[in-house]
């Protein structure tokens, strides 16, 4: 078709793409990013800048905005961490490099936001901090997850680890799992975070229960327990903000 097309415009494949990169600049992905820098761009187009070409039929930009148009029901950009680099190929344009282009580049992401913790010269002073070192690595877990971020008398983070995976309630968030690594690291304070699948992150009766019973462990070990986030789709709450601790 596309083939035709051209045939009976009288123009050849390479006068096409050319006429493609007649585009103003400022509407150029690449240019925009080069010149602006990345927080101009749209996230169709820095999506597409992620899968380079587009098509004969779309460009680069119209396939990001296609793709992502999938899930406008299912949380935008976000349910692109759901699909798998099948599906991903599955999608009209998307082919086995651009799929696993994508896939890369949100794994780095996460990987990114794990590096930060895991550098024991970061600070944390607010749950606005804990929701920005692991909110992209925890918002789209399909399970909860209860991480513990393990502090010095500077608020320096030693370590953070994994506790449990499941519903947090008192037989699988246990004292004795949250504590015991804080004690061997010898750290002055920690911090709870976990999950909440459904994106909702408003506390529920089990969540400030199990709070409530891991500051008292702490405080027998002087070890203070210092806030508990919960982590939802793009928001987080803090139950010392909310007065619940």
């Amino acid at each position: 078709m596309c083939n035709y097309f051209l045939r009976n415009a009288g123009l050849t494949k390479m006068e096409y793409r050319l006429r493609m990169k007649d585009i103003p600049a400022s509407e150029r992905p690449y240019e925009k990013l080069e010149k602006y820098g990345p927080e101009v761009l749209s996230n169709a187009e820095l999506l597409a800048v992620v899968i380079r070409t587009g098509s004969a039929e779309e460009t680069s930009v119209a396939l990001a905005q296609r793709l992502l148009s999938l899930g406008e029901n299912k949380g935008g950009i976000a349910h692109l961490h759901d699909f798998s680099v099948e599906e991903l190929r599955r999608v009209k344009g998307i082919g086995r490099v651009k799929s696993l282009q994508i896939k890369a580049v949100l794994e780095l992401s996460k990987r990114i936001s794990a590096s930060l913790i895991n550098n024991n010269k970061v600070t944390i002073k607010s749950p606005a901090e804990v929701s920005m070192l692991l909110m992209e690595e925890m918002r789209y877990l399909k399970k909860e997850v209860f991480k513990v971020i393990l502090l010095n008398t500077k608020n320096h983070i030693i370590k953070y680890l994994n506790v449990s995976v499941g519903s947090l309630n008192a037989s699988i968030v246990h004292p004795r799992e949250v504590f015991s690594e804080a004690v061997k690291a010898g750290c002055s304070g920690m911090l709870l975070v976990h999950n909440h699948p459904s994106g909702d992150p408003e506390p529920s009766r089990e969540d400030i229960q199990t709070t409530h019973r891991l500051v008292n462990a702490g405080s027998i070990l002087g070890i203070k327990v210092l806030d508990h986030v919960i982590i939802g789709d793009g928001r987080y709450v803090s139950l010392r903000e909310q007065g619940l601790m």
